[in-house]
């Protein structure tokens, strides 16, 4: 699998994993009504790249203006075969995305880097 494209719709992200470019981006607003059917593919599509095999870096980016409990839960989800593949030795970044101010989408994205030990977790602040 090459790539998974989305658009973004008024209530899920835009994605973007470019697997054969080693970039996933995610951006938008997450509320899904069926989060388990919106992320279930990306999971799978995520976690058949990275048993593929090889050293390439991946650099995960998320920019979410707003995402609801279960997407936190989705993102976790998505978040533990990243840092299963850092700590067998693949370069991982995640790039967590926050609008200047928003310390809402801050503290999300520490909390998440809180459970990393073996990928590298970046905070971006970028301008409102």
């Amino acid at each position: 699998m090459d790539r998974i494209q989305r658009a973004a719709t008024d209530r899920s992200p835009m994605v973007d994993f470019d697997f054969a470019g080693g970039r996933l981006t995610m951006r938008g607003e997450s509320y899904p009504e069926d989060a388990a059917a919106f992320f279930g593919p990306l999971l799978q599509g995520l976690r058949a790249h990275l048993d593929g095999g090889g050293p390439e870096a991946v650099t995960f980016e998320v920019a979410l203006a707003y995402f609801n409990s279960s997407s936190a839960k989705a993102l976790m989800n998505l978040f533990m075969p990243l840092e299963e593949a850092a700590a067998a030795g693949r370069p991982v970044t995640i790039r967590w995305l926050f609008a200047e101010g928003d310390e809402t989408i801050e503290e999300a994205g520490e909390d998440f880097a809180a459970d990393f030990s073996h990928a590298r977790f970046e905070m971006v602040e970028v301008a409102a």
